[in-house]
């Protein structure tokens, strides 16, 4: 059965399941138990958690990731899965616009505060598809805990002299 995450969703399931998903600057986490084949995945938006900040109604439960982190190893502790017994995969954190060397965007952080979380968790890491420019998909299979990730570049912008001549032939037809 495929299961769509969107922003602030996770989901924690077994082999039956394939768990798809797009990122720009956000972060997926894959947790993934080899033997009893049982998985986890997270869509989060930001670093840090929501008790810093105010909760709006339309906020998921995983939009912050210390929240996603809680919510998938909670999940796989409802399997019998320890975190430390997991493999961990982090995916996205991508640029959507050029990055211009000084600060470190949304994207960056939220790759980073991945890293650091799984570690803490004692979870090991055995893949990682970070930072870049544009949007990826993933296809989380929990049967054989392949995560398929795909990057695709943002489109460049058109070139202003180039527009201006490919209209200097187009009339005006009423």
């Amino acid at each position: 059965m495929d299961i769509f995450l969107m922003p602030g969703d996770y989901f924690v399931g077994d082999q039956r399941y394939r768990v798809r998903t797009l990122l720009g600057s956000c972060v997926s986490i894959t947790l993934w138990h080899p033997g009893m084949r049982i998985g986890a995945m997270s869509h989060f938006l930001l670093p840090g958690d929501s008790q810093r900040r105010a909760e709006r109604p339309e906020d998921k439960p995983g939009m912050y990731g210390a929240d996603a982190m809680r919510l998938l190893t909670e999940g796989m502790a409802s399997y019998g899965v320890a975190p430390s017994q997991c493999q961990g995969k982090i995916f996205g954190g991508g640029a959507m616009f050029p990055r211009n060397g000084k600060a470190r965007d949304i994207g960056m952080q939220n790759g980073d505060y991945a890293r650091s979380m799984l570690q803490q968790h004692g979870i090991h890491v055995v893949s990682e598809s970070l930072f870049g420019e544009g949007h990826r998909q993933l296809i989380f299979t929990i049967r054989s805990g392949e995560v398929l990730s795909r990057q695709i570049p943002p489109e460049p912008k058109p070139d202003s002299k180039a527009g201006r001549a490919g209209n200097a032939g187009a009339r005006n037809h009423q």
